[in-house]
């Protein structure tokens, strides 16, 4: 028997959706396509998944414990366990601690079969999603770890990708990673009809995952089993031991994806978007005449391809083309569209003047 984890990951700071999101409240907590933040939104897709479907493991950290138990409650989802890191340690970890906490809560006659996903992407098409993950889960029972490869429609060269190699039926062998290249390269990619976008998502078991990390990142696996055993349950939430905190900071893909021998890729066709800027926003959400998403008070009249967001005053534009005009009670954001993956600079400059 085979049961699926869900594995809701939470610990992204979404920078680059300043100033709405910020630390205390980053974009996976924010209502922003919709009536569900898209942490809910992770969760209720996970729900949706066939099969026998376990409760959600999230991961998170200390700060955002109480936003999750919230958000969870507002949905009436509950969770298998809100393990809470020490300090953030990338993807790799953050899966290890999931994978040993679903091993260990299911018997020697269930094979805990963990569906990864990052707590702050927009996914359009849920039935698309669902029926991609039975494929993922058809893989990872032949001991495949499968990735997600989203089917690209531009040269992107905001995204990395993957290369597919043999086909076996609905999933591939996943030959290659590359990273994000440049636009004669993503128009390449295009081109080829071989190369998909690295949606960040897996699924494998939890056994095969564990013995890739034994073989690949041994010193990581110690330092996660020391922090699991180490753990002390607080009401909803595990607080991971400190031993987590000697994790080197690694992401799945460089740890294991990339190392392994067993890498496999399902294509993913469900109007998937990881909202990584405020851009990629303004691509997923209604638009005007003008091409222009709107939210909140504004006034705006002759604009085309342009964000424009209030959340505390009224925000008037006249003229303006393909930009970025976000307020807040403390802040405003005015940056033209094509720059809108560079807020983390001013995001940075922020943090060095407070000193955090």
């Amino acid at each position: 028997m085979q049961l699926i984890v869900p594995v809701i990951l939470s610990g992204g700071s979404g920078t680059r959706l300043w100033p709405l999101s910020r630390k205390a409240k980053p974009k996976q907590f924010l209502r922003l396509v919709g009536d569900h933040s898209l942490f809910q939104e992770s969760v209720l897709r996970a729900r949706a998944l066939a099969g026998p479907v376990g409760a959600p493991l999230v991961v998170c950290n200390e700060d955002h414990r109480f936003l999750v138990a919230e958000q969870l409650r507002e949905i009436d989802a509950t969770a298998h366990t809100i393990a809470l890191e020490p300090g953030g340690r990338n993807t790799a970890p953050a899966v290890a601690v999931a994978a040993l906490l679903a091993q260990r809560s299911v018997d020697e006659s269930t094979r805990a079969v963990l569906g990864v996903f990052p707590a702050d992407h927009v996914i359009a098409s849920r039935e698309a999603f669902v029926a991609a993950v039975a494929d993922a889960v058809e893989a990872a029972s032949q001991d495949f770890l499968v990735t997600f490869g989203v089917l690209p429609d531009r040269p992107e060269t905001g995204y990395g990708y993957l290369l597919r190699g043999a086909d076996r039926s609905r999933w591939s062998d996943l030959d290659e990673f590359v990273e994000k290249p440049d636009l004669p390269t993503a128009e390449r990619y295009l081109a080829s009809g071989r190369y998909l976008w690295n949606s960040g998502m897996f699924v494998f078991t939890a056994d095969a995952y564990l013995a890739e990390l034994a073989r690949h990142e041994p010193k990581m696996l110690t330092a996660v089993e020391d922090a699991v055993a180490g753990a002390a349950r607080d009401t909803d939430f595990l607080r991971l031991g400190p031993a987590f905190l000697d994790c080197p900071s690694k992401s799945i893909d460089y740890a294991v994806m990339e190392r392994t021998r067993k890498a496999a890729v399902v294509p993913l066709d469900a109007g998937w978007n990881d909202v990584g800027s405020w851009s990629a926003l303004h691509d997923v959400l209604v638009k005007d005449e003008g091409g222009n998403v709107l939210r909140g008070d504004v006034i705006a009249a002759d604009c085309r391809n342009s964000y424009i967001a209030a959340n505390a005053r009224t925000v008037a534009a006249l003229g303006v083309n393909d930009l970025i005009i976000v307020e807040t009670e403390d802040a405003v954001l005015v940056i033209a569209r094509d720059k809108a993956q560079d807020v983390k600079r001013i995001v940075d400059e922020l943090a060095a003047r407070s000193g955090d």
